[in-house]
């Protein structure tokens, strides 16, 4: 019971605890969900809850005054809200990936997960954070249940498919330039993790997409196809070859098996006559030795 309980735990079977909270570590449901969120008391992750500001958080791509934006300037204002976050964590330690959420879902919209190397450098980031402000606003901040964010992320925003756009109920992870990412994780020996997604068009989900599933299996079927395929061929060719020894097609009834003759081919079959004669000569023989 215990090992069932354990397998199930955090999954959509387990009706006791919040899977979308112990993958995201946030849920649309807030403190009203059936289900427990059990919050850490100590992880090498932090939430920053609804922090990062976008310009264009009414409507996408448009301001507050209506006016369409350009998505140049709002690239510019997140990466330079993203290095400032950065240069103000690293100072508490080393920052293995730091998340921004782009979802537009009141559980999810702003928010930043940052990973340290050590729980002791998260919990230093904590105590720092607490009381602080940022852009006016106070920083919530707490211990997030999130260790693997490819779990985490929504699989079809990194390949560009996701129907449900900004109100999915996984990560869709903003991404940052590569010269800003080179700059903030190239100080780390190694360049660090980076991002938690390097670009779009190589997807680290949680599973293989139902198109790459199918290549897959395709691929084993004819795999399998071939290797009986082979099989056949192989045992074929035996068969021809025994009959090739046998030289009538039939089984081999004297000598010992594939034996040839000096001249390669195979030895003639004698009649019953000429077995009879050999056989009175052998006799003859012995009845002259003895």
């Amino acid at each position: 019971m215990a090992e069932h309980l354990a397998s199930i735990f955090g999954t959509e079977k387990d009706r006791v605890n919040c899977p979308f909270y112990f993958k995201i570590g946030a849920c649309r449901h807030g403190d009203r969900c059936s289900r427990l969120h059990n919050r850490p008391t100590i992880s090498p992750t932090l939430l920053l809850s609804n922090m990062y500001q976008r310009p264009d958080m009414i409507t996408p791509g448009v301001d507050p005054n209506g006016q369409p934006l350009d998505p140049r300037k709002i690239q510019q204002h997140f990466e330079d809200f993203y290095e400032d976050i950065f240069e103000e964590l690293s100072k508490f330690g080393h920052i293995e990936c730091l998340n921004v959420c782009d979802n537009l879902a009141d559980h999810m919209i702003g928010n930043v997960y940052v990973q340290f190397r050590e729980e002791d450098e998260a919990a230093a980031a904590l105590a720092a954070l607490h009381g602080r402000f940022y852009s006016g606003r106070p920083i919530i901040a707490d211990f997030s249940p999130v260790t693997d964010f490819r779990e985490a992320t929504c699989r079809q925003f990194e390949e560009n498919s996701c129907n449900r756009g900004g109100y999915c109920n996984f990560m869709h992870v903003k991404l940052i330039g590569r010269e800003l990412r080179r700059k903030l994780f190239g100080r780390y020996r190694g360049g660090g993790r980076y991002h938690i997604s390097r670009s779009r068009s190589r997807s680290r989900s949680r599973s293989a997409s139902p198109r790459h599933r199918r290549e897959r299996d395709y691929d084993r079927r004819d795999r399998e196809k071939d290797y009986r395929k082979g099989s056949r061929d192989r045992h074929d060719r035996d068969r021809d070859r025994g009959r090739e020894r046998d030289g009538s097609g039939g089984r081999r009834r004297h000598g010992s098996p594939g034996k040839k003759s000096r001249s390669g081919s195979p030895p003639a079959r004698e009649g019953s006559e000429e077995r009879r004669a050999r056989i009175e000569q052998w006799n003859r023989e012995r009845e002259e030795k003895q």
